[in-house]
């Protein structure tokens, strides 16, 4: 029989058994999944992305917020999603929110460990967030979330080993293997920009030096072109020229753009971005053996400027070359929104859990009331 304490209890505690079941439900098929829509959630330094996504990767409304005063506070971050879910759920039957974060997060998908660009150091994210919203919440890195979706609904579809590399100020990345994301023990598996391919090279944040994302990422791109453009070299004229000398304004999207106007030196520099990314994916290859690398990212918008120089040099510098079977290195399909919609399906894995012990709680409570009933009756008669 429940009791009123069962029924009062606070609602994040009543769901924790709910979210207990994140890994159990991910194990099973996404083919059984309930199709209803979920909110995904893409975290970045200075905004925040939310949208509804139904069960086939459709985006059915989305909303961006820029964070206040632009603030890495995390009770500031948390707020603003908190704000986004409860607006599109005003509108649409939200069943479970998906996060990705750009960070570490912890095997339990419960904290964040370490964000670069936020001030989270083992932030429990999740359980903040279900303290808030009536609906089962699923926090997983960033990179993993992009490469679900592409796995699911993009260029890695039909694919059972898939690796994602994730081109942006730095380089991300995941591992899936069969329909499963591999966290790793620690749940911080596919943190490629930090291998070391240079001994002793450019100092990286995260305190080493020689990091993969130093030599293949936008920071990579764009260090070398101001440097250039510093140097007054004659090679940079044209990008000193777009900018009117303010060297500080060279951008990586700029940098593409002129390269794909025909500026030599703004091809050459995206050329050895990706050659330096296919030796990186060559050794990702003799480790992993993988069937398809999936690039995405911003940079990834350079498309055959960079993916092309890329496929040469993998070729190159993979272990075995002219014996063994070459993984595809494909770009990314689904742009900017990869993350938010990976969030959003792997969501759906615990939606409809989440639905079911909603419905016993439903039960309860009638049962509760059945019994409240009987014995207002009861002392009615006497």
């Amino acid at each position: 029989m429940s009791t009123y304490r069962d029924l009062t209890a606070p609602i994040g505690s009543r769901r924790a058994p709910v979210l207990r079941t994140v890994g159990t439900r991910e194990r099973r098929s996404h083919l059984t999944a309930p199709r209803v829509p979920t909110v995904g959630i893409d975290i970045g330094g200075t905004k925040v992305m939310a949208g509804v996504v139904d069960a086939d990767g459709n985006i059915l409304e989305k909303l961006r917020a820029e964070t206040p005063d632009k603030s890495k506070s995390p009770k500031v971050v948390e707020d603003t999603i908190v704000e986004l879910v409860l607006d599109l759920s005003d509108r649409h039957d939200v069943h479970a929110v998906g996060i990705g974060a750009a960070g570490w997060v912890d095997a339990d998908r419960n904290r964040v460990l370490f964000a670069p660009h936020l001030s989270w150091r083992n932030e429990p994210l999740r359980d903040r967030l279900s303290g808030r919203l009536s609906v089962p919440v699923l926090v997983d890195n960033d990179a993993n979330t992009a490469a679900w979706a592409e796995w699911r609904f993009g260029a890695g579809r039909g694919e059972d080993h898939l690796v994602m590399i994730t081109l942006g100020t730095g380089i991300g990345g995941a591992i899936l293997e069969d329909g499963q994301v591999k966290r790793g023990k620690y749940g911080v598996a596919g943190e490629f920009g930090h291998m070391q391919v240079v001994p002793g090279g450019h100092r990286c944040p995260c305190g080493n030096r020689g990091c993969w994302e130093q030599y293949s990422s936008g920071n990579a791109l764009v260090r070398e072109a101001r440097e250039l453009a510093a140097a007054d070299s004659p090679v940079a004229f044209g990008i000193i020229e777009h900018v009117k000398g303010n060297i500080a304004d060279i951008s990586g999207p700029m940098i593409t753009e002129l390269a794909r106007e025909g500026d030599a030196m703004c091809t050459e520099l995206l050329q050895d971005i990706g050659q330096w990314l296919g030796v990186g994916i060559a050794n990702l290859a003799a480790a992993l053996d993988p069937s398809c690398f999936v690039v995405g990212g911003g940079v990834s918008a350079a498309d055959d400027l960079l993916i092309g120089p890329a496929r040469d040099a993998f070729k190159r510098h993979l272990t075995g070359r002219g014996y063994r079977p070459e993984a595809r290195i494909v770009r990314a399909q689904l742009g900017p929104e990869a993350g938010m919609v990976g969030a959003a399906d792997l969501a759906r894995l615990v939606a409809r859990r989440f639905r079911r012990a909603k419905r016993r709680r439903v039960e309860r409570y009638e049962r509760y009331e059945r019994y409240a009933e009987v014995r207002r009756t009861i002392r009615e008669a006497l």
